[in-house]
């Protein structure tokens, strides 16, 4: 039995067998094979170096008709490599010495390269290395074939395994049996962390090489909520988590009951418990938690496909199936937050060396005028369906704001003009993430209708902490007094000036932040739909003066570990059963 450690990114236990999945760049376990199979390993390596010299010599064919030979000429590096004899003498070696599948000796020997070309100092020489990562990738594509794992087509329940996984590949997890995760890398706030939140599978990330460690068949448990994921378990802790599982099932159901009650403190305070959404399908799934509404769509995800970006009408219906699906409840559409980790950086001719502080969220907006009004048609559309927001993400100052305002202006126009129908009076609202808008949070409160607070970048921008980094993802801590702070001056400013005010960050989903919100006078929560029921039970349990009570003291306190504590121990007061 092993245990390894890593950061939760959503509560629950999961047992099942492991399957490992290579990622976009073929990250590949090690793997042994058993010494009769070594000629077959062997001669399918041939087979894979073959067909990709035959693969790139069609391309530079292409090429070359198309551009000519001199840009066909940047493929005979490419062959040179793969026809170098030594080459495959590297990687068979491997094969013979270790009993490693042809898959892992080729990616050791193709990566021990890329090292060599990281360690030169001729930056032209330096630049070879992506090309060496391109011929990783063809190989193995050869190598793998079909025997990349389909989730698609799993038939029993699974823990998926895997160096990384990205929002595509996340997001298919949903029509998979895929129970649990387990990822090497990652951060709790990376769009990987959000969106398996939103599946609501048990996860832990961040577990460095658990793909190497872990092989493909193993019995595999994900402790999501000590944050452990645990190989080839002995029979009584299998038996202990057995248990565990079937409480987590109960209380699962017991939460279900609260589905139609509202969520009202002792006292009788009114809280909106409204939803973070990535996919139309998931308004409706939050309507079934108990949600108040959709407090955050989350519209780049519409993005993040093979086909490219969607047309006008692909996102109008996308955005009329969440609409309808809320039932009438309001439904918050951010404009699309791309750039950084997301859309841009991979299809990007050359990456930003700090996407983000780069051109990414609104900044990408404003440069990419065709694409913004596309969107802002479709949004406007769609908000003659029921009762729609609209939010635009990262912005850091009025101008900024004014600017993205003059463009949906002129969208109205357009579409006036054409005698289209829209929703003319939709409230406009900005994202606070940034310490910028957190300073001018007065002078926004004079023009927009709401602001909601965007815990995960604002923290990012606020410690220096790299949110989808889980090498500092100890720093990344949404209980540090100077955030407490930031908060409840937004929170403070908004009520002063009559505009609507909520917190959309992860941290609203943690029952272990309910009553400290509360006590700083936030009534309006926004979260991943399988978070809903807990904190309404939380709300329903709590009133709001002890709730200010908690609030004042937590910030008195003068550390993050403090008020952590602090908030764990009055939250276990109200739910002493549930794992906080």
């Amino acid at each position: 039995m092993e245990i390894y450690t890593g950061n939760a990114v959503s509560t629950g236990v999961a047992i099942a067998e492991a399957v490992l999945v290579g990622t976009e760049d073929y990250r590949i376990p090690q793997t042994t094979i058993p010494p009769d199979d070594m000629e077959a390993e062997l001669a399918l390596l041939d087979s894979a170096i073959q067909r990709s010299v035959e693969e790139i010599a069609a391309q530079k064919e292409i090429v070359s008709r198309s551009l000519g030979r001199d840009a066909g000429a940047i493929f005979d590096w490419h062959v040179g490599v793969l026809s170098e004899p030594k080459l495959r003498r590297d990687i068979a070696a491997l094969i013979h010495k270790h009993l490693w599948s042809a898959a892992y000796a080729a990616s050791t020997v193709m990566r021990d390269r890329q090292r060599r070309f990281m360690q030169l100092t001729d930056p032209i020489l330096v630049e070879r290395i992506r090309d060496v990562q391109d011929i990783e990738r063809r190989l193995l594509r050869h190598i793998l074939g079909e025997r990349r794992e389909d989730l698609a087509h799993l038939t029993a329940p699974v823990i998926l395994v895997a160096h990384d996984l990205s929002p595509t590949q996340t997001a298919q997890l949903s029509e998979s049996k895929v129970v649990g995760v387990a990822l090497d890398v990652g951060g709790p706030t990376s769009h990987t962390a959000i969106l398996l939140r939103s599946l609501g599978r048990p996860a832990v990330i961040g577990l460095k090489d658990i793909s190497n460690r872990i092989g493909g068949g193993d019995l595999v448990i994900v402790d999501a909520v000590n944050q452990l994921v645990i190989a080839r378990p002995d029979q009584n802790t299998l038996r202990d988590y057995q248990a565990q599982r079937q409480h987590f099932a109960e209380l699962t159901d017991e939460l279900s009951m609260l589905q139609s009650l509202p969520a009202i403190t002792q006292d009788g305070a009114r809280v909106l418990l409204l939803s973070n959404i990535e996919f139309p399908r998931e308004s409706a799934v939050s309507v079934q938690k108990g949600a108040d509404g959709v407090g955050l769509y989350r519209t780049e995800f519409l993005f993040l496909r093979a086909e490219g970006a969607p047309d006008e009408e692909e996102q109008y219906q996308a955005y009329r199936e969440a609409i309808l699906g809320a039932r009438g409840r309001p439904v918050t559409i951010r404009t699309f937050d791309l750039g950084a980790d997301k859309y841009t950086q991979e299809r990007s001719f050359e990456r930003e060396n700090n996407p983000m502080l780069g051109l990414r969220s609104i900044r990408y907006s404003l440069q990419n005028l065709p694409m913004f009004k596309t969107q802002l048609r479709a949004i406007l559309r769609a908000a003659t369906l029921g009762n729609v927001r609209l939010m635009f993400p990262l912005i850091v100052s009025l101008m900024e704001f004014r600017q993205a305002k003059m463009i949906l202006h002129d969208v109205m126009e357009d579409l006036e003009e054409e005698g289209v129908q829209f929703g003319r009076d939709i409230q406009v609202g900005i994202m606070v993430e940034t310490p910028a808008a957190v300073g001018q949070c007065r002078e926004f409160s004079r023009e927009v209708a709401f602001m909601s607070i965007g815990t995960n970048d604002l923290v990012q921008y606020m410690l220096a902490v790299d949110r989808g980094n889980e090498r500092v993802s100890r720093l990344y801590s949404t209980s540090h007094p100077a955030l407490l702070r930031c908060i409840r001056q937004v929170i403070r400013t908004c009520a002063r000036a009559g505009v609507d005010c909520s917190l959309c960050g992860e941290m609203a989903g943690q029952p272990m932040y309910t009553l400290l919100l509360l006590g700083l006078g936030l009534r309006t929560f926004s979260m991943a739909p399988a978070n809903v029921p807990e904190v309404k039970k939380l709300v329903r349990l709590a009133n709001v003066q002890d709730a200010q009570r908690i609030a004042r003291r937590a910030l008195m306190l003068e550390t993050d570990r403090q008020v952590t504590n602090f908030l764990r121990e009055e939250t276990r007061k109200l739910l002493p059963e549930d794992p906080i």
